[in-house]
């Protein structure tokens, strides 16, 4: 058996490739390698596909080219600000249209019993975009905040004379995003995210559940476009299912989630959440920056928790290219395992039974 700091390495060397862009021959290639890994260590592995899409810039250039037309008719930004509000709330319901790529996720499973703890972290890395540069990143919350207050204002607008600059903004920003699609080279992902795969595969492969429980490890493919494998895996998983999501936990002070929403925020409830706030070694963090994984996951009502390091406030070298294993810091990784072994023994040492049945 693989030491703990060995098979944090161990695993980092299978994701080393160019990037693991969602959807992609490239994301593919390290779900084999992942599953390799996995079995030759014994574990009985699951591939869960379904279809999904490359990137979310063709989504939101479509709703910005909507937002463009405000000078022709309030009902094209109405529609915008209805589709902006949907996809932001991790609804897609055009997705049928534009799911054409194959990807996958990975469920393995050990011990026995009528409780259920999933490891949850996604293997494929994002495109670049300019809002994600150093200088930039840190304004990111801010710019979210402005489309989204201009796009639902947008249907008002249409009847002023301010449909004019409106129109153009949105048209600008459509041509950032066609801009994207055709030059942004995906990212490297050391930290985003294959440190969080690291570590829920060693405390997986690390981790022994005690009698009556059953612990997972699920790797996801296109949490980048939309939390796409979240949604596939979810009917998989029994109901009641306690969630561990781990992402960009490779640098940066470690911090758990108490929920998340860059809309409407979800609150994360159950005996994780509780666990956290009384295992020593990480801060409390609403998080609105974006999305994890584990959204979809607690809008359909699992008890979930996401552990992430952040540095200022967001991902060290969040989405961009400068996001490489070279500046992972095996320490903090290392830190991160120890503390989930933490929560795990709390959760497992914990007369919760009412809230876990």
């Amino acid at each position: 058996m693989l030491g703990k700091v060995e098979t944090l390495k161990a695993v980092l060397a299978l994701l080393h490739l160019p990037h693991r862009g969602s959807a992609t021959p490239e994301e593919a290639e390290a779900f084999r390698r992942l599953r390799a890994f996995l079995e030759a260590r014994g574990e009985a592995v699951e591939t869960l596909p379904f279809r999904g899409v490359r990137s979310y810039g063709p989504e939101l250039l479509g709703i910005s080219l909507l937002l463009a037309l405000s000078p022709l008719s309030p009902i094209f930004p109405l529609l915008g600000a209805l589709a902006f509000f949907l996809y932001f709330q991790g609804y897609r319901p055009w997705g049928f249209l534009l799911d054409r790529h194959p990807s996958q996720n990975l469920l393995a499973w050990k011990g026995e019993g009528k409780r259920a703890l999933v490891l949850l972290a996604h293997v494929d890395t994002a495109k670049t975009f300019f809002l994600y540069h150093p200088k930039r990143v840190r304004g990111f919350r801010q710019s979210f905040l402005l489309n989204a207050t201009l796009a639902f204002l947008s249907p008002l607008l249409a009847l002023t004379p301010l449909k004019w600059p409106l129109g153009l903004y949105f048209l600008l920003q459509a041509g950032l995003l066609l801009h994207r699609e055709v030059r942004a080279p995906y990212v490297e992902g050391g930290n985003d995210n294959a440190s969080g795969v690291a570590v829920a595969t060693a405390l997986f492969l690390e981790t022994k559940p005690p009698k009556g429980w059953r612990l997972g490890l699920a790797l996801t493919g296109c949490e980048e476009v939309g939390a796409l494998g979240a949604k596939a895996l979810a009917r998989h998983l029994p109901p009641g299912t306690l969630v561990l999501n781990l992402d960009n936990v490779g640098r940066g002070e470690l911090f758990y989630a108490e929920g998340e929403g860059m809309l409407r925020y979800t609150p994360y409830h159950g005996p994780l959440l509780e666990a956290a706030r009384r295992t020593p070694g990480a801060r409390p963090l609403r998080y609105r920056l974006a999305y994890f994984d584990a959204l979809p996951l607690a809008q359909r009502g699992f008890p979930t928790l996401t552990l992430i390091r952040l540095d200022g406030g967001v991902p060290p070298d969040w989405h961009w290219p400068t996001d490489t294993f070279a500046r992972l810091d095996l320490n903090a990784l290392a830190e991160t395992l120890t503390y989930g072994q933490a929560l795990l023994a709390r959760v497992w040492g914990s007369p919760w039974d009412g809230v876990l049945a």
